[in-house]
């Protein structure tokens, strides 16, 4: 009995209607649809095109000093580069904690082999606080995968510049044959260098 009641109470209504009301509602109505159909074909655009939209990785590797090394990490993402620069940082960030982690134990056999060269193992005692946790190279990228999580991108290249700057100084002065530091160091810390690049690149992109 109530849905009777208020069907007739509508019905009277819609009768009693002016033919100026009727107009403007229909008016009305078809804005509202020409609104609908508009804010779906932006929706369809806009999710096309970020789909579509790859990370440039020719513009990423053409500004570091070995775009053949840079090439072969970025595509060595697993399921792809992608269109997420920020996934892109943090595996490339990942890479170079791997790197910092496997050129510390190298240095840490080195320390134990130099016993007989103080000289050496001074410096890769030294080389052992550039790289290690307590303000060396591997807290610095902890830090700088903090800051890309608070998309801090400016800490982040701050932290990447330690690390390059670490690694030249563990590097020594190469036409100082007394401070060299083994070939296998030096392949390791140089792949580090590399990555840390990379990273500093990345990190400038975002703030374009």
């Amino acid at each position: 009995m109530f849905y009777c009641v208020v069907f007739n109470r509508v019905l009277r209504r819609e009768k009693n209607k002016s033919p100026k009301d009727k107009r403007f509602e229909k008016k009305k109505k078809k804005k509202m649809i020409r609104l609908a159909i508009l804010v779906v074909l932006f929706l369809v655009c806009f999710t096309s095109s970020y789909a579509s939209n790859e990370v440039d990785v020719e513009a990423i590797c053409k500004k570091s000093k070995n775009p053949s090394f840079c090439d072969t990490l970025l595509k060595s993402k697993p399921g792809g580069v992608g269109g997420d620069l920020g996934s892109l940082a943090e595996y490339t960030i990942d890479v170079i904690r791997t790197d910092v982690s496997n050129t510390l134990n190298i240095i840490t056999k080195l320390i134990e082999k130099s016993d007989s060269d103080p000289m050496k193992q001074k410096q890769y005692k030294n080389c052992l606080s550039l790289f290690g946790m307590e303000e060396g190279a591997l807290g610095e990228v902890e830090e700088a995968l903090q800051m890309l999580k608070k998309s801090d991108y400016n800490g982040m290249n701050m932290h990447m510049t330690v690390v390059m700057t670490n690694v030249n100084e563990c590097l020594g002065d190469s036409e100082d044959s007394s401070t060299q530091i083994s070939p296998e160091l030096s392949k390791n810390v140089g792949i580090v260098d590399q990555v840390a690049q990379i990273i500093l690149i990345i990190s400038n992109m975002f703030k374009n």
